[in-house]
């Protein structure tokens, strides 16, 4: 793939079908059609690129790096290029492009003609065309240095995938953007000793994924170290795992990695400052995150490096004036991230010890903001912080340690929030701040919030959904969060010193490693993350022009089969999780969990129930004949089968149509977007398996458990069309960790599936545990009712709801609802609860005045620090029931409503 530079993969030569046209051509000649000052004549133009030295934004050095970055893809083009800071002397048939902040006198009189404004924000763009002194100009310009960075760099995109980039220089814009998420961070992690030292010490991979990451509206990045284990205990591999010994000799302590050579220490030293100077001075926020404060690795006999010379009591000091001593030799980082909880090897309530660490900070002397990871913590450590002087967020996991659909999950599994008992320790009573925003999310208070996704769910397969990262943006930021901080792909791997030399990527086929870096696999996945995070409604043409050079005639096949498979593993994740955190459970490479044994799969919760069932939740809906209105494992599997069929669809579209279908992007993309659709059918039919064999082990009913082995067997069927995709593809031991779910091939997991499935079948042929006579119902007409059948429609009326603007503490809120005219509800019950996921959910039985339905919300439970969140659960005469306003049709909304106070 291009890597967005001006560079191209080798043996991925630039594979632009509009190479074979006459446009093209003249393009890349120098050629182009000029607007219509020129009387539709062709003449050889140029670019004049129109600057004022007086503008303070363009003499920061990001402003100056960014236009340095146009100039080259303009060059890169065969496009000439002028340099002038006044329009006076620029030529008669160039095409001008006018760079200035929104504030100069440059940009005033284009945007007053135009009618237009940009808005007095942080990160603002505009790209307007207008008129200046007489000429037709486009003004690329910003609210501040990021904006104009953000113009400049936008209009470099263009030129770069550009059929004729005069032409498209010459386009009639009129785009004022805003960022709707404050913090758009990718988070990069060093955890292997091994696979990351590569990267970590190369400078042009650096400023080419710098580059494209405030290329795509990335505006922090996070070099994070200390997250290669959960809890310093059993420790391989302790690289970078306690940071500052491995970066810096603090005078006063004779502190050490032992075996760690001082030019190799100095050397990672060096090129932090280098990797933070870098990110600077293209206008990235750079952040350290440092995730570990252990020194002391307990029953870790084979650790390669001991840390020597702290004890207990110079501990905290050490920490102290290593941070301090490195925020003074690294000035350009801009923040520090903490993780303050007992996994960082230091003992939960450790206040004194934080206070000093934070203290490092103040003593470096510049304004950096301190974030805390939030697990575990309490409103007595966040006060701590705050009285540093410093901005201060709280870190709260977005979907636990995984990353489900775009919206915050209704309720954390029922594990997480119950309330501990008396005399446990702090950990436990705020176990519910482990996977979720908590109770971090107060009216009042003092401290930012800042969502971070976890790399639990998709670690390796190629990603790309427009909805789904436009739904990011969107609730990235609710109750007024700053934004979010996604791990990015391959994260952890390697981790738990599961490293192994070779390719970071995983490939086996070489002919499928990128040229420069597994990272540039995922180009598409960071421009679709950092545009929709920046603003959710980019259009299309932003990464369609990217696809489009990638694919040609196919990228609009090659988007919609590749968002499709997007969809599947967040889908997945969100209705059926057995573990929260990322080391138990990896769907990606789904370690089978018995449905026969237990019916463990049919017990597995969802990450949001509230929303959603397990296979034997359902199944007990099935026998009861009563609908609870959640989303059932029925209608996950009907999701599951549309991506995994639309997805397909567009896919053999793509091959039948591609230029070369031997093309290494052609392949990695079509490769991985399969593997995800045969998981979405192997999940799907596994599903409707589980909820057939509970139904059968509650009824007895023989009807049941076949179809239960026919729904298992097409489950292994997908499982074993997805292993062959893969074999030979992905090298046999994949390693995300040192446990066995972790790491391997999918291939290794067929063996299990094998098992359960003859399980089942012993099941099947041996008598039920129920007598089916004693049971009132059979399979048959328990999925044949409205709301059951095993391959529903997806059929609810309209309804007519207007959501309170805010509301006053203290005061009751009323709440109405009606269905469209024409239907009729049977019942409606309000569910609701504070935002703050300690919190059960309160519901009400809504009162019937005609068609619409009434309840309150009482003024003795709206009198509290915390915004109000509400759905409906609504039932028909029929028997059908559905939550409201529930998920859209492409999965990617909010299906609950919030509301502020005022």
């Amino acid at each position: 793939m291009r890597d967005g530079h001006g560079k191209t993969a080798a043996g991925e030569t630039r594979r632009h079908f509009i190479k074979k046209t006459a446009t093209a051509a003249a393009a890349l000649s120098g050629a182009s059609v000029l607007s219509a000052a020129t009387h539709g004549q062709n003449r050889r133009a140029g670019v004049a690129l129109v600057t004022d030295d007086a503008d303070r934004l363009l003499a920061e050095p990001p402003a100056r790096w960014a236009l340095a970055q146009l100039q080259d893809r303009l060059k890169s083009r065969n496009v000439s290029i002028e340099l002038h800071s006044s329009l006076d002397r620029v030529s008669s048939d160039a095409v001008v492009v006018l760079v200035a902040g929104r504030t100069s006198k440059r940009a005033q009189p284009v945007l007053q003609g135009s009618g237009v404004s940009i808005p007095d924000v942080p990160e603002a763009v505009g790209l307007i065309r207008g008129h200046a002194a007489d000429r037709s100009v486009l003004l690329a310009s910003g609210s501040d240095v990021r904006g104009v960075v953000y113009a400049i760099l936008e209009l470099a995109d263009r030129v770069e995938h550009a059929s004729n980039p005069i032409a498209e220089l010459q386009r009639p814009d009129r785009i004022i953007e805003q960022p709707a998420n404050q913090v758009r961070s990718i988070a990069r992690l060093f955890t292997s000793d091994v696979e990351d030292k590569r990267w970590y010490y190369d400078k042009s991979f650096w400023e080419q994924y710098l580059s494209m990451l405030i290329t795509q509206r990335i505006n922090r990045f996070t070099m994070t170290f200390g997250l290669g284990y959960d809890a310093p205990r059993r420790i391989r591999d302790s690289y970078f795992y306690f940071t500052y010994p491995f970066l810096l000799s603090v005078p006063g302590y004779d502190v050490k990695a032992v075996g760690l050579p001082e030019e190799e220490r100095d050397r990672n030293l060096e090129m932090l400052r280098f990797i933070s100077e870098q990110a600077t001075g293209r206008g990235l926020h750079f952040q350290l995150a440092l995730w570990t404060h252990a020194y002391d690795f307990r029953n870790s006999p084979d650790v390669n490096y001991r840390i020597e010379g702290l004890t207990p009591d110079n501990h905290a000091a050490y920490c102290r004036d290593a941070l301090h001593k490195l925020l003074e030799s690294c000035p350009k980082i801009d923040g520090v991230t903490f993780r303050c909880h007992s996994e960082s090897g230091i003992p939960q309530g450790s206040y004194e010890f934080w206070k000093t660490v934070y203290d490092g900070v103040v003593r470096a002397g510049k304004r950096r903001p301190i974030d805390i990871h939030s697990k575990g913590i309490d409103y007595k450590l966040i006060d701590i912080a705050l009285a540093t002087g410093m901005p201060v967020s709280v870190g709260p996991k977005y979907w636990a340690e995984h990353q489900g659909l775009p919206y915050h999950q209704a309720a954390i599994q029922a594990a997480e929030w119950r309330k501990a008992a008396p005399g446990e320790s702090m950990e436990r009573q705020r176990r519910f701040t482990r996977y979720g925003y908590a109770d971090y999310l107060r009216e009042d208070r003092r401290h930012d919030v800042l969502y971070r996704i976890w790399p639990g769910t998709q670690r390796l397969l190629l990603w790309g959904d427009p909805a789904m990262a436009a739904g990011y943006g969107r609730y990235a930021h609710i109750c007024g969060g700053l934004g979010v901080e996604w791990c990015e792909p391959l994260s952890f791997k390697g981790r738990m010193g599961s490293g192994i030399p070779g390719d970071r990527g995983g490939y086996a086929d070489a002919s499928l490693r990128p040229e420069g870096g597994a990272w540039k696999k995922y180009l598409y996945t960071y421009r679709i993350w950092g545009r929709m995070l920046y603003n959710p409604d980019t259009p299309r043409e932003v990464w369609g022009r990217y696809l489009k050079t990638e694919f040609g005639p196919v990228a609009r096949d090659c988007e919609i089969a590749l968002s499709r498979a997007s969809r599947v593993l967040l889908t997945i994740t969100t209705a059926h999780t057995p573990s929260c955190s990322n080391k138990g459970y990896w769907p990606e490479i789904h370690t089978n969990i018995p449905i026969v044994d237990g019916n463990r799969f049919g017990n597995v919760s969802p990450l949001d129930p509230a929303l959603f069932t397990t296979s034997n939740e359902f199944a007990d809906e099935l026998v009861s004949g009563k609908r609870s209105g959640k989303y059932s494992p029925f209608q996950v599997a009907r999701w599951l089968d549309s991506m995994a069929r639309v997805g397909d669809a567009h896919l053999g579209r793509a091959r039948k149509r591609i230029a070369d279908a031997n093309d290494p992007a052609f392949r990695r993309l079509a490769i991985d977007t399969t593997i995800q659709a045969d998981t979405a059918r192997y999940f799907a039919e596994k599903l409707r398996s589980a909820v057939a064999y509970a139904f059968y082990q509650k009824t007895g009913d023989r009807a049941a458990i076949h179809e239960a082995l026919k729904r298992y067997a097409a489950s292994r069927e997908a499982w074993v069309k997805l292993s062959e995709v893969a074999k030979g593809v992905y090298v046999d031991d994949v390693t995300f960790g040192a446990k066995s779910v972790l790491r391997g091939h999918w291939t290794d997991r067929l063996d299990a599936i094998d098992k359960d499935l003859a399980d089942m079948e012993a099941q099947s042929k041996a008598e039920p545990a129920v007598a089916p006579e004693s049971s009132t119902v059979t399979w048959a007409k328990a999925i044949s009712r409205p709301g059951f059948a095993a391959f529903p429609r997806q059929f609810h009326p309209r309804c007519h709801h207007l959501p309170p603007a805010t509301f006053r503490p203290g005061e009751s809120i009323s709440i109405e609802i009606a269905a469209e005219t024409g239907y009729r509800l049977a019942s409606a019950v309000l569910h609701y609860r504070h935002v703050d996921q300690s919190d059960a959910y309160r519901t009400a039985e809504m009162s019937a005045d005609g068609g619409r339905f009434r309840a309150e919300i009482p003024g003795r439970y709206t009198d509290s620090p915390y915004p109000l969140l509400y759905y409906f659960e609504l039932h028909d005469p029929r028997g059908a029931a559905w939550i409201y306003p529930g998920l859209s049709a492409d999965l990617a909304n909010q299906p609950y409503f919030i509301v502020r106070q005022a």
